[in-house]
């Protein structure tokens, strides 16, 4: 099963947090309460986007920390890669960590290279900025209840 760890699940929570006040330097404690994500959770992965360029941090007394860039130019596989590394379905691919014995006979190397490829392509495509658009059932927000809106009204004739 691929499944992201729980850690990048947060990380998307914490950040979308943060896309609403984009100038605003925050602390962990503050995206915490914010976010109902815990503490050293929060503290976790602010440090490891910080490390990967996908937040800036400052210290002191006014310390904190913002997106480094705007929300439309940081990708989920920014952030994927940022909590959990490279993204890899397979030990042949280009990135991935680890060895396959069979790696210089595979005939099917070249289509996980593919499917990879696919994968990282559609993670990049999706930005932080798409992330924080509220939604229902998979469309925006607010055109789900125009359209839910618009189906009463028809209802109602």
């Amino acid at each position: 099963m691929l499944r992201l760890n729980r850690i990048t699940d947060y990380a998307v929570v914490v950040l979308t947090q943060m896309v609403r006040e984009p100038d605003k330097q925050v602390t962990a404690p503050q995206l915490s309460e914010e976010s109902s994500v815990p503490a050293p959770t929060v503290a976790k992965v602010l440090k490891a986007l910080a490390k990967e360029g996908v937040l800036a941090s400052q210290r002191g007394v006014h310390g904190g920390y913002r997106l480094a860039r705007p929300a439309d130019r940081i990708s989920m596989l920014e952030v994927i890669r940022a909590l959990e590394g490279p993204v890899s379905l397979t030990a042949c691919v280009d990135g991935a960590e680890g060895d396959c014995d069979v790696e210089s006979l595979c005939p099917v190397r070249g289509n996980w290279d593919r499917v990879n490829t696919a994968i990282r392509g559609a993670l990049a495509d999706v930005t932080l900025e798409d992330m924080a658009i509220p939604t229902m059932f998979g469309v925006p927000f607010e055109a789900a209840d125009n359209a839910h809106g618009a189906g009463l009204a028809r209802e109602a004739r």
